[in-house]
């Protein structure tokens, strides 16, 4: 493993982002729903105005595909989507130990999704090296992580 970019905060994730997926004509995001959705609306942003398509798929359950759409309110979950890419993002959550999703049955979902797909990536977005503690790194062929800590200070003024 090589690291090829050190950046801080959100901005330095996003800009990380959509370096890594500049090339890509559909991207899927797979996470848990509802803790790793926001994420992924947060990520798609930074895509909202190029001729990429967004899509997130909940937990490993392809058939509920969602298309993640640019509204006045941001970029939001939308309407049914093929769930077929050549870009996948895989959400750290989903490597979380209490949502007890099985690495081999991410590695089956991944080769369901990129099927067809000429050029395919693969890219991990983890807090806290999750997918490396959760020894994912290895049994799914990541082409890149983007591994973020995030400090948290609680003030009362």
């Amino acid at each position: 493993m090589e690291v090829i970019n050190n950046a801080n905060g959100i901005g330095g994730l996003l800009t990380s982002f959509r370096g890594l997926v500049k090339d890509s004509k559909k991207v899927m995001f797979i996470g848990t729903a509802g803790f790793c959705t926001p994420f992924a609306e947060i990520m798609a942003y930074v895509l909202r105005d190029t001729p990429i398509e967004v899509g997130f798929i909940p937990d490993i359950r392809n058939h509920e595909a969602k298309a993640i759409v640019s509204t006045p309110s941001g970029m939001q979950i939308g309407e049914d989507i093929d769930y077929h890419a050549d870009t996948v993002v895989l959400l750290g959550g989903l490597a979380m130990p209490k949502m007890n999703i099985d690495v081999n049955d991410i590695k089956k979902n991944l080769e369901d999704i990129l099927e067809g797909s000429d050029s395919t990536t693969v890219i991990g977005v983890c807090f806290q090296s999750m997918f490396d503690t959760q020894c994912w790194i290895g049994p799914v062929d990541f082409d890149y992580i983007i591994d973020s800590d995030m400090a948290v200070s609680t003030i009362k003024v």
